[in-house]
Order: structure tokens, then sequence, then C-alpha cells
């Protein structure tokens, strides 16, 4: 709590990846909470606490898994100031949440997620389809089907899915980001941007959707847009969306501006001096100096 003391109630805690949720669940009444088998690398940890009478600001801390090593979060809450702007946070759809699921698809849904953190991925594929084939509205089992094809580069095969999510909740965030992303991967900028767009109309703070946004506009020859988008990405997402420093920079490079290229590129390994994109940024930065 804001004074320090312990919670009396339960809170909902969301995981957040790139593209969407990755895990939800609740603390107990003292505000404890524990996610296993998470996957090294970076997330966002969010905290939102008693919705309904608008007590507390919905809180966020980034955090870095490494393997076989427990992480510790200890999360204050914030009152929320009578003159602060109310954000929504529609990630996670009520539609998702509210779904009558029956038992036998949410068998099916839970032995996708086991086989997922063995890393059985042809077996998680398998057991949301048959989630799907129980029960087709089933808004989770759509979007995480689509996930997976997507990581796995099926492109084609992840439309399918995501596109029904859409159809079925047009206000469902996470699968309106994820058809955007395909989109991308597949060069169709236009309808990619259709897409993100509503996923911003959505949840106008995500910093992943004003990332692909960024792409998207760049692909198509908007450069206004696409450092507008980019520079949201990182303001918004911080050092685990520090690629959009790398995106803005080639930007730069495109349109002539040398000076802000390099600049670009030394804040990103200021950021993340060993990241995956560390050797590309250091040969970008030895070609322009």
């Amino acid at each position: 709590m804001p004074d320090g003391s312990s919670l009396s109630e339960p809170v909902k805690v969301t995981l957040k990846v790139l593209r969407g949720d990755k895990d939800l669940t609740y603390t107990d009444n003292s505000g404890r909470f524990e996610l296993q088998h998470v996957a090294a690398g970076e997330y966002t940890l969010e905290v939102e606490a008693d919705r309904s009478r608008d007590r507390f600001e919905i809180t966020s801390e980034t955090v870095t898994v490494r393997t076989n090593t427990p992480n510790f979060v200890t999360i204050t809450l914030r009152a929320r100031t009578a003159n602060r702007e109310v954000r929504s946070d529609k990630t996670v759809s009520v539609a998702m949440l509210d779904q009558k699921v029956p038992a036998a698809a949410k068998r099916e849904f839970e032995n996708a997620a086991r086989a997922t953190r063995e890393g059985k991925a042809e077996e998680s594929i398998a057991a949301l389809r048959r989630a799907i084939t129980i029960y087709p509205e089933y808004l989770m089992a759509l979007n995480d089907l689509g996930a997976q094809l997507l990581d796995l580069g099926r492109l084609d095969e992840a439309l399918e899915p995501l596109r029904t999510a859409t159809r079925i909740d047009p206000n469902s965030f996470n699968p309106e980001l994820n058809l955007g992303i395909v989109l991308v991967r597949k060069h169709e900028f236009k309808q990619a941007l259709t897409a993100l767009d509503k996923a911003l109309s959505i949840e106008p703070s995500s910093p992943a959707a004003h990332l692909y946004a960024g792409m998207t506009a760049a692909g198509i020859k908007d450069d206004a847009r696409g450092e507008r988008e980019l520079k949201s990405a990182y303001d918004l997402g911080g050092r685990p969306f520090s690629v959009a420093l790398v995106y803005l920079a080639r930007l730069y490079v495109n349109r002539g501006d040398k000076q802000s290229a390099i600049s670009s590129l030394q804040r990103y390994l200021q950021d993340d001096p060993s990241g995956s994109n560390a050797p590309l940024v250091k040969k970008m930065l030895a070609d322009l100096k």
C-alpha cells in the first residue's frame, strides 16, 4: 500500500511481454503472488488494484528474468490523484475474461500452457486447436494460437485465428496487436497499420503497438509518423523497447540525418550494451563515423 502496509485484499497482476499478456494471476489477501516457469527475458509486471473505486493508479515494474534464478519483486501501489487522467486498461478485454468456457476446452488450454512451458510448441498448438474445436469463440485460445504460429514464422496460418478473435471481440487488444504484427512481417503495411491503429485506439499507451506502428509507417515511407511512433514506443517502454532506437536510426539514415542516427545508436548502447542488437548497432556506428 502507499503507506507501506501490506494489502488486505487480492489484486490483479499481469505479466506483459512485447506482444501483450504472457500470464495473469491474483495476489492473496496479503499481496503475495508467484509466477512460475517464466522464460528468461524482459517483462513488465502490471498491478491493477480496486478498479471499481478508482483508489489506485495502475502500477507497473520492469523485471529481467534470468535462467534458474528467482526474482523477488516488491511493488508499491500509488494513490490516484483527483486531477490525474484515468487510463483505461483494456489489454485483456471484458469479453475475454467473462467468457463461459466449457471445462473440456479449459483443460485443453491448460494442456497447451504446460506444453509451452516444456518447449513443446507443436503439442501446444494441437491442444489449442482442440480447445477451439470444443469452443470456437475461445478468445484466449484463438489469440495464443495466432501468437504461437507467429513465433514459428507460420504467418498465413496465424492470420485465421487472430482475425476470428478480432471479429468475436472488436475491443480485444492482444489479437488486434498480434494481427498487426503478422501483417507487418508479411509486408502488408496498409492492412497492418489499420490493425495497429485499432490496437492503439484500445490501448493508446502500449509501447509494443507504437513500436510496430512506427515500423509500419517507416515501411510506407511516412517518416514523420514513423519517427513519432518509434519515439513513443521508447518513451513509454524504456529499456525493454530500446530496439525502437535502432529503427529510429535507420529512419534517420534514410533521410540523411546522420547526427540523429548516431545519437539514437549511442543511446541504444547506453541502455543495452550487450543486447542482441549491439553488434549491429556498433557496425552501424562505425559506418556512420
